[in-house]
């Protein structure tokens, strides 16, 4: 029965034509190394080896695949197909059992390049290595997505030289050209300076067009990059941070900070990893230098202050988190990652900010993020948050985790803060107020006489902050070989009149109590400078060496504000005021910039400021206007569909008429004949019958005179004389007869 089966099936496949197969070698090979960079780029960008084992096998199934080109390999299709349901079935398991239903995309690359290794068994035709072609180019597209690093560019730049000659080789498979002799021609005449060639301007014009796209800010999209889910084995003790870079008690990471005056024996240990202001205790009589090294890289819609925590009292030489005990913990469903936190209410205009972080070297258990973060996606079901605004994890984050933040970060308007921020009144008991008794006075004092030097009366509490602030970057030093404080020395107090300057975060401790000596309230935030921003992988590459602190002030109603005194910083801090449209043509004006003298480098850069203002106003904010109309419900909608299309409609008569006007000035520049001829030509050509490019003038009057009319094939047969004869017998036609004739026949043409 079986074998009765088996024989129909063979007799019925039988008469079935047999495609044509693909016999280039060099056409599989190539094809197979493009495929073999998108896997490796897969497994580059994502920083795993999990995929390397599919280059060897895929080689084996194309190798197996030009030896069986000739036959139709049947049960070796069956087996494919129950293979590939097998694959699928997997697909899903693995992708409901891990939970990475946030970013599937790793999952996805894995599946396709299961599905490409099965399919590497079968490729008989051109067109299956054309599904082959496709597959790398998908797999390195999702690279593209994963990749961190510049490791990814090299790989592009690879698949682009074997992209070139595997699509002159395909090209030539569909005009039939593929045959062994062919090929040997191909080999012989490989022409390799053409295709160096064609790769340099190919590379040119992409890099062009890199960095004059513009990034714009807000993408809607909140399913976002999330590691997978982290179990926890104790109870979260949220009042705990778990900074690795200190040590207590002989075991390093054991939590707390150290204020004021350390452990006995550990008062002054620096770590050269970790930053040592990340903790609920810091000590600033400790000294020392970070070692640098790529902690974090930050994909963000805007640059900013990656914040960390905040600090509210003082001791003397360091700070801590007075409230820690009052940490709120925070849970979320075990089916969604996303967590909702409080976020205070502000007059201010804010901007929600989407950032994703992947941690690179071990931090503490302390969570980057922009201020006033609203929603957080992190992979544990529960996060701690502070009184201050900081954020706390169960786990320190270690290397590999990704997270990600939406803030609601508000706008710096200079006008509103310098009017909330006059005529306060502060309660006495603030905490944002507090300062030991014994230096009070003679800091307020030193305080008083800086701001008497201002020569424009200070009113607002914002402007004495900045007054003060420009003032510690201009007057003082950053110091890094001041002694260490006795046991009972001010911080404060020793860098304003005895060392005249200290260490980069003395300059806003100093500010801090500075402001509160004069009734100001302000706390010490801690956290990451914007890092280095990478045009190629749109991440900023933040180093722990960025990690410092800032001042914030409070201004009722408005909110939290960073000022910045530390010299060689900007006094206020990158907000999202600055534009990020042109982000990557703005790196590579600074690079360029800093080869060029400085007048040079002035006037172009206020000429470029004038035509980016330019494109900003007239061509980008009304494309971000009419986008904007899309998400406001279904009258936007439909007015946004109506107004591109009205835009759509005049913009194409704008450009029929540019066309128009082109063509006629065109004619204009050629000799009278040449411009009748030509103007024939192309009008015949709208009415479907153009001229063939191997065709002479006289064949192809010739062949009007079987397709059109008798008049308009003798008006054709005519001009086409006249145009010979004055062409290439130096004949001087009757252009006058010639043109009465064309305008009558365009007439009829047109009446018809």
């Amino acid at each position: 029965m079986t074998q009765h089966w088996w024989h129909s099936l063979q007799s019925r496949l039988k008469p079935l034509p047999a495609s044509t197969p693909e016999d280039s070698i060099l056409f599989r090979v190539l094809t197979q190394s493009l495929v073999s960079v998108g896997i490796l780029a897969t497994d580059i960008a994502a920083e795993t080896h999990i995929s390397v084992w599919a280059i060897p096998l895929s080689m084996a199934g194309a190798t197996w695949s030009w030896y069986c080109r000739h036959t139709r390999n049947i049960p070796t299709k069956f087996v494919l197909a129950i293979a590939m349901l097998g694959v699928l079935a997997a697909f899903f398991s693995r992708l409901l059992s891990t939970g990475q239903l946030n970013d599937t995309r790793l999952i996805l690359a894995e599946f396709l390049i299961q599905i490409q290794v099965l399919h590497s068994f079968d490729l008989p035709r051109r067109k299956d290595l054309g599904y082959s072609m496709i597959i790398g180019l998908v797999l390195l597209g999702v690279a593209s997505t994963l990749s961190q690093t510049m490791m990814f560019g090299v790989m592009l730049l690879v698949f682009l030289a074997i992209a070139l000659p595997v699509l002159m080789l395909d090209y030539r498979s569909r005009l039939g050209l593929s045959s062994a002799k062919a090929e040997q021609s191909i080999l012989r005449k490989f022409n390799v300076p053409a295709l160096a060639k064609i790769f340099l301007v190919t590379l040119l014009l992409g890099l062009i067009i890199f960095a004059v796209m513009p990034r714009f800010s807000g993408y809607q999209l909140r399913s976002l990059p999330v590691s997978a889910q982290i179990q926890l084995p104790d109870k979260f003790d949220n009042q705990r941070v778990t900074n690795p870079g200190y040590v207590r008690g002989g075991k390093a990471g054991q939590g707390a900070g150290v204020g004021g005056q350390a452990e006995k024996g550990d008062s002054n240990q620096f770590d050269e990893q970790f930053y040592y202001g990340f903790g609920d205790k810091i000590n600033q009589n400790r000294r020392g230098k970070l070692k640098p090294q790529v902690v974090m890289r930050v994909r963000s819609q805007a640059e900013g202050f990656w914040r960390v925590m905040a600090f509210d009292r003082y001791t003397g030489q360091g700070w801590e988190v007075s409230r820690n005990a009052q940490t709120k913990t925070l849970k979320r469903p075990a089916w969604l990652y996303q967590f909702y936190l409080p976020h205070t209410i502000t007059l201010s205009k804010t901007k929600p900010i989407v950032q994703t972080y992947t941690i690179v070297s071990e931090l503490p258990n302390l969570i980057p993020a922009l201020s006033q973060p609203k929603e957080l996606y992190f992979p544990t079901s529960e996060v701690g948050l502070d009184l201050e605004g900081g954020l706390r994890s169960p786990v320190p984050l270690s290397e590999g985790l990704t997270y990600s933040v939406v803030s609601e970060v508000p706008y710096r308007d200079v006008t509103l803060l310098q009017k909330g921020s006059t005529n306060l009144e502060t309660p006495k008991n603030s905490i944002y107020l507090q300062l030991p008794l014994g230096n009070k006075t003679k800091i307020r004092q030193r305080t008083e006489e800086i701001l008497a030097t201002s020569s424009q009366p200070l009113i607002s509490t914002y402007d004495k902050s900045l007054f003060l602030g420009q003032y510690l970057k201009q007057n003082y030093t950053v110091q890094l070989d001041i002694p260490l404080l006795e046991k009972d020395e001010d911080l404060t107090e020793a860098f304003l009149m005895k060392f005249k300057g200290g260490y980069p975060d003395h300059f806003s401790t100093t500010l801090t109590v500075m402001l509160r000596s004069i009734g100001i309230p302000c706390r010490l935030v801690v956290g990451f400078a914007p890092g280095r921003f990478n045009p190629f992988t749109g991440l900023y590459e933040v180093r722990n060496t960025d990690a410092y602190a800032m001042t914030e002030i409070n201004i009722p109603k408005f909110g939290w504000f960073a000022i910045d005194p530390i010299p060689g910083h900007e006094l206020i801090p990158p907000s999202i005021e600055d534009d990020q449209t042109f982000t990557v043509l703005q790196h590579f004006w600074k690079w360029v910039a800093g080869w060029l003298p400085s007048p040079i480098a002035a006037v172009l850069a206020w000429i470029m400021a004038g035509i980016a203002g330019a494109i900003q106003s007239i061509v980008l904010q009304p494309i971000a206007w009419l986008i904007s109309l899309f998400s406001r419900g279904w009258t936007g909608l439909l007015m946004g569909l109506l107004l591109a299309t009205c835009f759509g409609f005049f913009g194409w008569l704008i450009w029929q008429g540019w066309r128009k006007w082109r063509y006629r000035r065109w004619l204009k520049k050629l000799p009278p004949m040449e411009s009748l001829y030509q103007d024939m030509l192309n009008w015949q050509a709208t009415q479907g019958f153009r001229k063939h490019p191997a065709q002479t003038p006289l064949e192809y009057a010739q062949q009007s005179h079987q397709l059109h009319s008798k008049e308009r094939a003798q008006t054709i047969q005519e001009i086409s004389n006249a145009y010979v004869g004055w062409r290439y017998g130096g004949q001087n036609p009757n252009l006058q007869n010639l043109e009465q004739r064309w305008r009558e026949m365009r007439k009829s043409g047109q009446a018809k």
